[in-house]
């Protein structure tokens, strides 16, 4: 559905997009990363025909979007992070000025605007003007804009900044629900949002890719090997013991000490070799040495740390 092959956009020497090439299959959903200034909001810029590449192409559904403009930028649907809404237009009066622009038949337009905006259940607000809508309703007015015409490509960058939980919650929902019928980029600096709601996450830093594949490959990848974190009733000399048995097998790599979470309490995390599960056989010994086990968990890195550690940035992205 999208092929984006060797973009290049330079400013002067600068490259803010260098050599960037991906793909998007039919009702995928993409995670779009990127720290500040990574070249994120240029390459959506780009594949939305709001500006030129230097080099390269973007292909929509089978269309050049820059030999064919016309036709590939009515494929898509986009919601930039702040929405290009009119506050002096009322909503219904705002959706009908974008259902001309976008094309959509006289005749079908009042059915395709009370279509989008009950899918974005703005349709209780369609009198109001914008300007008195809250944050939750301007953004929702922004989507039902992005939807109009049934585009088969929604674009959405930062749809839940600013909502309330009870916005964000629906809006993770509504996004899930877009896949049944269009494929979609999700831009994002929230990532338990991404790990939560895409198929696929691209990371590009400096403008180039830095890694593509699913949350779970990638945690798994980048990530390391899987802790095991144990918080047992004993002293530290007791518990050394009673894995000195699994240490001598080669089972387990290493052991950290972790902070106690109460007098009495020795914790620990254990990371085992890869691919290996040494949890049955942990709590077996710490049973048979009589040491009771107060707590017992996997400890997998989150997205968040596995950007950190392929950008190097800990704001946001």
């Amino acid at each position: 559905m999208i092929e984006v092959k060797n973009l290049v956009k330079r400013y002067g020497s600068f490259a803010a997009v260098d050599d960037l090439s991906f793909t998007v299959e039919d009702g995928e959903i993409l995670g779009f990363l990127g720290p500040n200034g990574a070249g994120k909001s240029t390459t959506m810029n780009m594949i939305t025909g709001y500006i030129s590449a230097t080099e390269g192409d973007v292909i929509i559904d089978g269309y050049n979007m820059f030999d064919e403009p016309e036709k590939a930028k009515q494929c898509i649907g986009y919601l930039p992070e702040i929405p290009p809404v009119y506050p002096d237009m009322r909503v219904r009066e705002y959706l009908g000025f974008v259902a001309e622009l976008r094309k959509v038949p006289k005749k079908d337009r009042k059915s395709e605007i009370d279509r989008v905006m009950g899918l974005a259940r703005v349709d209780h607000m369609q009198r109001k003007l914008i300007k008195h809508l809250s944050k939750g309703y301007r953004q929702r007015v922004g989507l039902a804009q992005a939807l109009l015409g049934n585009p088969k490509v929604i674009i959405l960058d930062e749809p839940t900044v600013g909502l309330d939980p009870m916005q964000i919650s629906w809006m993770r929902e509504f996004i899930r629900s877009l896949a049944k019928e269009h494929t979609v980029i999700l831009s994002s600096h929230i990532l338990f949002e991404v790990n939560a709601v895409c198929d696929r996450v691209l990371i590009i830093n400096h403008g180039k890719k830095i890694v593509l594949d699913t949350p779970e490959q990638i945690i798994r990848t980048i990530g390391g090997t899987e802790g095991i974190y144990l918080a047992v009733r004993a002293d530290k000399s007791r518990v050394d013991e009673a894995l000195s048995g699994i240490m001598a097998t080669g089972d387990i790599q290493t052991v950290r000490e972790e902070r106690s979470p109460e007098d009495g309490v020795y914790a620990c995390s254990v990371f085992p070799k890869p691919d290996c599960d040494i949890r049955e056989n942990l709590f077996r010994m710490l049973a048979s040495a009589d040491l009771p086990v107060l707590e017992m968990r996997s400890e997998t890195k989150t997205l968040e740390e596995v950007f950190i550690t392929l950008t190097g940035e800990e704001g946001t992205c």
